[in-house]
């Protein structure tokens, strides 16, 4: 695998992303007078990250290994206001012409065994070279504040505890995410009473 080669591949796949996020956001701002995200962070995982992700799955690092095993080599993460706005960006993104879903995973609907929730999309991303178009992989992941702020905590938990996170502190967890759960439905309540009383104004 060329690194130099793939690493521009894949950097003009991310920014042909975040170009297509914030139109298709700001698109929906101008339509409904409402921007849903709170902050938007991309990335290009690092080689480190894909040559561990392969050497766990018994892999080599090579370019057609990378291209079939390593899905999230550009990925970004929206992180919105309400538990509605995960599923209006979903639809969003679903509506573009420009990029093509391949998988969905939705883990607010059904949550990991660890209790992580969020939204996460495979896209196809055009890359358009000076002799051919080629599709890049992506990870898209839509998740609400409360639940960035649990899955935030949880990467400091697991780095701590990179062989086995004790019992008692993945049971309170799980415990915290079903609280997280119901302060998302909450809130959720609260902007739709909110929005009742806009529309009387």
């Amino acid at each position: 695998m060329t690194k130099e080669v793939q690493l521009q591949k894949y950097q003009y796949a991310l920014k042909m992303l975040d170009t297509e996020i914030e139109i298709l956001i700001e698109e929906f701002a101008n339509c409904h007078g409402y921007n849903p995200v709170e902050h938007i962070k991309s990335r290009i995982k690092s080689e480190e990250s894909i040559k561990n992700k392969l050497s766990k799955r018994g892999l080599s690092y090579t370019e057609r290994n990378v291209l079939f095993n390593v899905p999230d080599v550009v990925g970004i993460r929206i992180v919105v206001s309400f538990l509605s706005d995960v599923y209006d960006v979903v639809s969003l993104i679903n509506n573009s012409h420009n990029l093509i879903v391949k998988t969905r995973k939705d883990y607010i609907e059904h949550p990991k065994e660890s209790g992580y929730s969020s939204y996460h999309l495979i896209v196809l991303v055009p890359v358009y070279l000076s002799n051919r178009v080629e599709y890049v992989e992506a990870e898209i992941q839509i998740r609400t504040i409360a639940m960035d702020f649990w899955a935030s905590l949880d990467h400091k938990i697991r780095y701590k505890f990179p062989d086995k996170i004790p019992d008692d502190v993945s049971l309170a967890m799980k415990n915290y995410a079903e609280d997280i759960k119901e302060l998302d439905k909450k809130m959720y309540h609260l902007n739709q009473v909110m929005n009742k009383y806009q529309a009387n104004i």
